[in-house]
């Protein structure tokens, strides 16, 4: 089974904090009417008489230390805000790098960038991902077990951080297999479909599972589940027309594909091109099927009779 590929998030596009505005400010907001002592409730007046900016106590006076409570507040605040958003573009940035590094097989420079994403943002998934992915791949080279250690716990950090990461549990589950675990692996994929009845992309998974290991009837079963799961899942669609092709039916293999590419409407990249093709190769081939069928079957087109006395 491959190492599924790196995630590469896109950069943080957070801006800068706004003050909220004061209830004053806010449309609708209810004021308060400040009443002289000189004056009567039931007055017609509906002017606000403002308090003398002497009287400390009056109603409607914004003490000093209320106001440098506040703008001490909002500096705070501000500072965590801009310090989480450049921590998020930098573990993005780093992820980016890292990834870039790792297509070129320099797997070593892409670790160290991916170490450096964690280090910048230590909630992000996609930076644990990427650097047990990378571990993943260096420990199978080198037949490392320690790097293969390494890189479980590292999954496993991720899904710490994001128990639906399905690129992870892909990984994982790969680990899994190829370290002679594979029970272990389908419990990790069944327990996160038992957690999540509603999401597709563990069936999906499973599916993928039961087919490498020789059964496609399972599979199918769990890739069936998967679109009545989620309708309007490409990637359950796609799974599900590469098993349909395989399993010899092409009929309902170019339903699935053509089902791919109204979902998905070219946004799967290599996916909606493989659709695509399999689309044009599988209507060739239903085709010249019926053709084949047709002239099989013994149909013959009449001969004009010449020596007719009807005309």
């Amino acid at each position: 089974m491959p190492i599924p590929a790196l995630r590469q998030p896109a950069p943080a596009t957070g801006s800068p904090a706004t003050q909220t505005p004061s209830p004053a400010s806010q449309s609708g907001s209810p004021r308060l009417r400040l009443v002289r002592p000189d004056s009567h409730l039931d007055s017609d007046d509906s002017s606000v008489a403002i308090a003398p900016f002497a009287d400390r106590d009056a109603i409607g006076i914004r003490r000093p230390w209320m106001t440098w409570t506040y703008l001490i507040t909002s500096v705070v605040l501000g500072i965590a805000i801009v310090t989480l958003t450049g921590c998020q573009w930098a573990a993005s940035s780093q992820n980016s790098q890292g990834a870039a590094m790792y297509n070129q097989g320099q797997y070593t420079g892409a670790m160290e960038q991916f170490q450096k994403a964690i280090a910048s943002n230590p909630k992000d998934p996609d930076g644990y991902y990427n650097l047990a992915a990378t571990t993943h791949r260096l420990g199978n080279q080198r037949q490392d077990p320690n790097l293969i250690r390494q890189s479980e716990a590292l999954y496993n950090q991720c899904l710490d951080h994001d128990p639906n990461h399905v690129d992870c549990h892909r990984g994982l589950a790969v680990l899994l297999v190829d370290s002679g675990r594979p029970d272990r692996a389908f419990t990790l994929l069944k327990n996160w479909a038992s957690q999540n009845p509603n999401l597709a992309e563990p069936r999906i998974e499973l599916a993928r599972l039961y087919e490498e290991h020789g059964e496609p009837q399972t599979a199918l079963k769990y890739l069936e589940d998967a679109v009545q799961t989620d309708a309007n899942n490409p990637r359950a669609w796609l799974a599900l027309a590469r098993l349909r092709e395989n399993g010899g039916d092409p009929v309902q293999a170019l339903q699935n594909y053509q089902r791919v590419l109204a979902l998905s409407g070219g946004s799967m990249g290599g996916n909606s091109q493989l659709a695509t093709e399999r689309v044009a190769a599988l209507s060739r081939q239903i085709n010249s099927a019926y053709d084949a069928q047709l002239n099989a079957g013994g149909t013959q087109i009449a001969s004009p009779a010449f020596g007719s006395t009807r005309y």
